[in-house]
């Protein structure tokens, strides 16, 4: 399908989340496994970070979300025609899972399930 016509959705380790949501349990010695999904239409300012590990400079995204979560940049591409649609649900994740056995058994498998039911044709991962 060429990408004009494609539904995009996101996936980011960046550990957002929104007010209402959980935030992540950053007190998992192996990481939450769990994710939040955010919608479309999320005005990026009011999310949160939950992301556990200071190994990064939170700074840059903190500043611009849209580095780890580029809704904004994927609305412009729609609005221009250079992709068919954003996907109505993105998914966040924790990083720094040192045992991923649950994310790659449950989490993965559950955050494709919503990918399918979507109709989502392509998915930009962006690591944190």
């Amino acid at each position: 399908k060429p990408l004009s016509q494609a539904r995009i959705a996101v996936v980011t380790s960046a550990a957002f989340f929104r007010p209402e949501q959980a935030p992540f349990d950053a007190s998992i010695r192996s990481g939450d496994c769990s994710f939040r999904e955010i919608p479309r239409e999320t005005d990026l300012s009011t999310l949160e970070i939950g992301h556990k590990s200071d190994a990064f400079d939170h700074s840059g995204i903190e500043s611009d979300k849209n580095l780890a979560l580029p809704l904004d940049r994927l609305r412009e591409l729609k609005a221009a025609g250079q992709i068919g649609d954003v996907a109505p649900r993105h998914y966040s994740l924790m990083g720094s899972i040192s045992a991923p056995a649950r994310l790659l058994n449950i989490t993965a498998p559950e955050i494709a399930v919503g990918l399918r039911a979507d109709g989502v044709d392509g998915v930009l991962l962006t690591p944190v």
